[in-house]
């Protein structure tokens, strides 16, 4: 009966995701880009000095030949102002898409089963939610880093590990709401928000202790003030993204409801409806 309401939230989800990414979008074009940039510039740098310092024994014709087969190999298959514009929207966008879709049906499940909050607070509630277990708590064990600024050699086991923290996290704060359900009956639900989120913090602090850091994720000597800033500019555009999520998504959602609840007979409110979404 309700897979219709599933279905039209669904695609409401990732609608709101398309116009937060143009947002977020936005932010990671001209607050994320000069410190990408500014990484790049540095790489570029170090490269030049790495080549000037390098043994006279490359030189010659043999040399010279190697170094053009070098430039060939390394030659951008995609041009930088191509990646950092249409290459840049395709991800974001893309991006907020995929999440905006998956935070609908994590709204569908929630909404009626963590208080009688309404479909806006729920959509409120989802995002925050989803911005802290999927990158807030992962990105504070394994902060962003600026393109080619670790060891190239173990990128493969530093995504591994960052992916592995978004897992933690997630079961994480599934765990926790669970437990604050079951606890609420008991403490009340105010007391039982602050005992589940106590246990997610220590279970968190726990992960972060024994997984291991990524020591050679940022090379020596690169400049601090850069890494700051891209690593500011990543968590702004993600902010940005989920904050403009709940609200798109809150209006539509709230509406959707709101209509569905109107053409019923006898229904109560949208948010009174929610149990049965799941």
């Amino acid at each position: 009966m309700y897979a219709s309401a599933v279905r039209g939230l669904l695609v409401r989800g990732m609608l709101a995701g398309l116009i937060a990414g143009l947002f977020a979008f936005a932010v990671a074009y001209v607050v994320g880009e000069p410190p990408v940039r500014g990484s790049i510039a540095v790489e570029e740098a170090q490269a030049a000095q790495d080549a000037a310092s390098a043994p006279s024994a490359h030189a010659g014709h043999g040399g010279d030949a190697a170094s053009g087969e070098a430039a060939e190999e390394e030659e951008e298959l995609v041009s930088r102002p191509v990646q950092s514009t249409f290459g840049l929207a395709t991800g974001v966008l893309v991006y907020g898409v995929a999440l905006g879709g998956i935070a609908s049906l994590a709204f569908s499940f929630a909404l009626g089963r963590i208080g009688g909050f309404s479909p806006r607070a729920t959509a409120a509630l989802t995002a925050a939610g989803a911005f802290a277990t999927v990158y807030l708590v992962p990105f504070l064990k394994y902060p962003a880093t600026p393109p080619a600024v670790g060891n190239p050699d173990t990128i493969g086991q530093r995504t591994t590990l960052f992916f592995l923290m978004i897992l933690l996290s997630v079961l994480l704060g599934i765990g926790a709401i669970i437990l604050g359900r079951r606890l609420a009956p008991r403490l009340g639900n105010w007391n039982a928000t602050l005992t589940a989120s106590a246990g997610f913090i220590v279970a968190a602090a726990l992960a972060f202790a024994f997984l291991p850091d990524n020591s050679d994720a940022v090379q020596p000597g690169f400049p601090a003030a850069l890494l700051w800033e891209f690593r500011v500019a990543s968590l702004a555009v993600q902010l940005v993204l989920w904050a403009v999520f709940a609200v798109v998504f809150g209006v539509l959602a709230q509406r959707l409801l709101a209509a569905r609840a109107d053409g019923a007979e006898g229904t109560a409110p949208a948010q009174q409806e929610a149990p049965a979404l799941g």
